[in-house]
């Protein structure tokens, strides 16, 4: 397999993962979308795509390591206004969240990787900050 065939292949992948992602049903909503993205896919088709052994070189994995890092980001900077403390993003291992968000997948198909994430930041241990190093990202 040359290397155009194969990256055709991971772009295709790619597409149908994301096309998948943002063809949740949207009529019918009453309140406007604050969320979006591969973590709020379903654990029933997600967990079949998770490949945790081959790490980040998997399309699905990294996809998914991806979004969690943005999503851990904008919630640290929830809780550095509201508790000042955050997650230390040093110490989040793609390994180790795919292996949790797969371990979660298997176990409840009926749930979305969101639910696990969420669970690991409640359970984290915080960096707690000064209050006048919390910073206003929207401060004007």
């Amino acid at each position: 397999m040359g290397c155009d065939m194969r990256f055709h292949h991971c772009a295709a992948l790619a597409l149908a993962l994301l096309g998948s992602v943002s063809s949740f049903p949207r009529e019918g909503r009453a309140e406007p979308l604050v969320t979006q993205g591969i973590g709020l896919a379903s654990c029933e088709k997600l967990g079949a795509d998770l490949k945790p052994e081959d790490g980040l070189n998997h399309l699905p994995n990294a996809l998914l390591f991806y979004w969690v890092q943005g999503y851990l980001s904008a919630a640290n900077i929830y809780l550095l206004n509201e508790y000042t403390s955050h997650v230390d993003l040093n110490h989040v291992d793609s390994g180790k969240i795919l292996e949790m968000i797969s371990a979660f997948c298997k176990a409840n198909p009926d749930k979305k990787p969101i639910s696990a994430i969420d669970k690991f930041i409640r359970e984290a241990k915080k960096v707690d900050v000064k209050e006048s190093d919390v910073f206003d990202p929207w401060e004007h």
